[in-house]
């Protein structure tokens, strides 16, 4: 049964283990046997991204995985990093209709570019 997120974040736990994959035989990265493209350029666009997610939100990249169909991050909670801004400071993140987007005064980010 389903846990509410508060019962799952803990203050005392800031490790997280993270786990995406690709659905339907679709592969993230290396090389389709069946169809025999390669998919190895998405490698590096995935590690970019997870740089920026981490410069972006309050958490640290303790290590990564990517294989060929899903991705392995382990992820440090970092609150140290928003607790000390005021609210001028702060981000606004806000996720609708499956874009992201990152706002503070001086960039923006649109996850449909990613």
């Amino acid at each position: 049964m389903p846990r509410p997120r508060c019962e799952q974040i803990s203050p005392t736990t800031p490790y997280y283990h993270i786990v995406t994959r690709c659905v339907r035989r679709s592969f993230l990265c290396g090389e389709d046997h069946v169809s025999g493209k390669s998919y190895e350029h998405r490698r590096q666009w995935v590690e970019d991204q997870l740089r920026l997610l981490s410069s972006i939100f309050a958490i640290d990249i303790a290590t990564y995985a990517v294989m060929s169909n899903h991705c392995h991050v382990v992820v440090k909670l970092e609150p140290s990093q928003t607790a000390h801004s005021d609210d001028g400071d702060r981000c606004s993140h806000r996720h609708h209709t499956g874009v992201l987007f990152y706002s503070d005064r001086s960039r923006s980010v649109n996850s449909s570019k990613l």
